[in-house]
């Protein structure tokens, strides 16, 4: 069984992941993959439901969701030393949780697929090539 994934907790890290990281959106989750360059580090995972989708209630329920979805998928695909940002949509509250499993898998591997290692000339935070950061949207 794999190692269960440590939770972000200090903004720079989700400010880190959100500069310097692979951004995939989508209609119910939006995801932000960072290779910390640490192959031997735990993966680690962080939620975000900004006041726009909702009250203190509903945000609450949708991360409570999305911390189900991600200990049920990310422990099986996340790579070690990378950081996963889990952005909820409005739709998180409506749609089967059998959908964000989905949706969570998908982002996952479509960020694996845009993500280059981190390696010592990565380091700093410099955009791609052309001055423009790669997004899914």
């Amino acid at each position: 069984m794999p190692a269960p994934l440590e939770t972000i907790r200090q903004r720079r890290d989700f400010v880190a992941a959100s500069h310097d990281g692979v951004k995939i959106g989508g209609p119910i989750i939006g995801l932000q993959m960072r290779d910390r360059g640490e192959p031997g580090a735990q993966a680690r995972v962080g939620f975000t439901a900004t006041k726009r989708v909702g009250g203190a209630v509903e945000r609450n329920r949708m991360k409570r969701r999305l911390r189900a979805a991600a200990r049920a998928v990310l422990t099986g695909v996340a790579r070690p030393g990378c950081d996963y940002v889990l952005i909820a949509r409005r739709a998180v509250l409506d749609v089967p949780f059998e959908r964000i499993l989905r949706d969570i898998q998908e982002a996952a591997k479509r960020a694996h697929g845009r993500s280059r290692p981190a390696g010592p000339a990565d380091a700093g935070s410099s955009p791609a090539p052309g001055g423009r950061r790669e997004s899914g949207r």
